[in-house]
């Protein structure tokens, strides 16, 4: 069973619909359920009980957890001066915050059976330093090293855990992003092209494969930087 976060809409929907189409057992979770055709479980990531009940109802299903994907996120592109509070707080308790509770809190399933593999998502705003994103590139950066260091934690009970940082991907973080800024970002990449949900899923099926056994603990920043 392999459970992704964010899988009603974007990046974790599509991610979701190209492992069940590769016959995985998927179950998503999201804060709003109501338009999710697959098998699904309502969770605030944000919120510690609101994924520790989740982790229940996961597990009664009584299959092994393969992976957990964390792709839920949230973003804004605004100057730090800019960033009123809840904003921020949003951003943090989001990204970096419910990213934690989901890997802390599903990880026993995966350290009782001895194998597992966490995906985490990060973005090319923190290694780019990307002007107009620093709150929302901070959540990440928190990410980036909370799964560094989480995946030596792991290492000893056959879990692996990865990060991947994507370019620019119309979903709906990009909303209010003009084509001039995505184009900016976008050409100060190594390779200086778009990417698209399929190109992510495709790194996401390399991670969960046993080809990748011997990566862990690492920062995939597609495009490059």
């Amino acid at each position: 069973m392999i459970v992704i976060t964010g899988a009603s809409k974007g990046l974790g929907a599509a991610i979701a619909e190209r492992l069940k189409s590769k016959d995985k057992i998927v179950v998503g979770l999201a804060r709003d359920t109501s338009q999710m055709t697959i098998d699904n479980v309502a969770c605030d990531i944000s919120s510690y009980m609101a994924v520790k009940n989740a982790v229940r109802e996961i597990k009664k299903r009584g299959e092994c957890l393969e992976a957990v994907i964390n792709a839920a996120g949230v973003a804004s592109m605004n100057m730090a001066v800019t960033t009123n509070e809840k904003t921020v707080q949003h951003l943090i308790q989001t990204n970096l915050i419910g990213t934690i509770y989901c890997c802390q809190l599903f990880a026993p399933l995966m350290l009782r059976q001895k194998y597992g593999s966490f995906i985490n998502f990060s973005t090319v705003a923190v290694a780019l330093a990307l002007k107009g994103e620093s709150v929302y590139a901070a959540s990440k950066a928190g990410v980036e090293t909370f799964s560094r260091t989480f995946a030596r934690e792991m290492a000893d009970f056959n879990v692996r855990v990865n990060c991947i940082a994507p370019g620019p991907i119309r979903t709906d973080l990009l909303r209010g992003i003009t084509e001039e800024q995505i184009n900016n970002i976008v050409s100060q990449q190594i390779v200086p092209r778009g990417f698209g949900k399929p190109d992510i899923c495709d790194l996401v099926e390399l991670l969960l494969d046993d080809k990748s056994a011997s990566l862990s603990g690492q920062v995939l920043n597609v495009g490059g930087i």
